[in-house]
């Protein structure tokens, strides 16, 4: 068994920008692994807020011994984006070799379109009522926040797109004071969900705090080991395949936290459709998906998923799986 890895760069359509920063481009590394002539692949997003960088990532990946299974896998790498692409990339493999696709080789029901979540970049309440009016017509706008003025750019983007339904993503950057003060008008502005609002080692303060808005774990939620220190905190976790370390335990996170009683998010970082075709199968029937990361490129793979009125729809098989 043969991997490789090598840093791909996509441009975005425009600036992206979250409180920790702005970019203009999606730094990836793509994971290829070859066995008796057949190629598998696999994509991930390196994150610096988990101290990951292309370097230490590819670091990794390269360590790994000559063969192991991807049960094995599981042990040898941790949670992370570097397990992440090996993992997407052995399932790939899998699934070309047996002239299946992966979810039929997970047991899976055929994958269906699941509707998407736009994101739309932090700015200034000006210019997000403007994002928003642009992407009006979109069934589902997921909002960046977490700074000053935070509720006039929420009024912003309510007065740009009036009828879509609208998530918020605090990017850990409130308070639990500022967090109840906003509450009553994510209820008056029709917001159905936030995303993180505390930070990961602040969020004790959620247990017991009336949540009239769902709320959702993102930072504070990577694998089920997570789990059990969300309870009472929480009523939706996103699974995103760079936190869980690969398809292989987001599959195996869903099913335990729909069993603990959570309902399921899932998102991603800024890639491309290489690393949202998983993702896909992940995703079917969860509250809320947001694979929006090729719909934020200006150039993609070579066979991207398809992007329709139906939302994101599972790959082809030219693609992934």
């Amino acid at each position: 068994m043969q991997i490789s890895v090598t840093p791909d760069t996509f441009k975005l359509a425009q600036v992206f920008t979250i409180p920790r920063g702005s970019r203009t481009e999606a730094k990836v590394l793509t994971v290829r692994i070859e066995r008796d002539g057949v190629t598998g692949l696999g994509e991930c997003v390196p994150y610096a807020r988990y101290g990951e960088t292309l370097e230490s990532v590819t670091a990794e990946i390269e360590g790994l011994p000559e063969s192991f299974s991807r049960e094995e896998l599981q042990s040898l790498l941790p949670a992370g984006a570097a397990r992440n692409a090996v993992d997407c990339a052995m399932w790939d493999l899998e699934a070309k070799q047996a002239g299946k696709r992966v979810w039929e080789l997970a047991g899976l029901p055929e994958p269906e379109p699941e509707i998407t979540a736009y994101t739309l970049s932090l700015d200034s309440p000006e210019n997000m009522q403007a994002q928003a009016a642009k992407n009006a017509h979109r069934p589902l706008l997921k909002i960046k926040l977490g700074t000053a003025d935070d509720m006039g750019r929420l009024e912003a983007v309510r007065a740009g797109a009036p009828d879509a339904r609208i998530i918020v993503d605090a990017n850990e950057g409130w308070s639990a004071e500022v967090y109840a003060d906003l509450a009553p008008h994510l209820v008056r502005l029709g917001v159905a969900l936030v995303e993180q609002p505390l930070p990961a080692g602040e969020d004790d303060a959620l247990i017991g705090m009336d949540r009239p808005v769902p709320v959702c774990a993102d930072e504070s939620c990577h694998d089920r080991e997570s789990l059990s220190s969300l309870d009472g905190k929480y009523d939706v976790i996103n699974i995103k395949l760079d936190k869980t370390g690969g398809l292989t335990e987001a599959l195996k996170l869903r099913e335990a936290a729909l069993a603990r009683g959570f309902e399921v998010m899932v998102g991603c970082m800024v890639g491309s459709s290489l690393a949202m075709a998983p993702a896909t199968l992940v995703a079917q029937g969860a509250v809320v998906t947001d694979l929006d990361g090729p719909l934020l490129l200006a150039e993609d793979r070579d066979t991207p998923l398809e992007f329709d009125d139906k939302g994101v729809h599972p790959p082809q098989a030219a693609l992934w799986g």
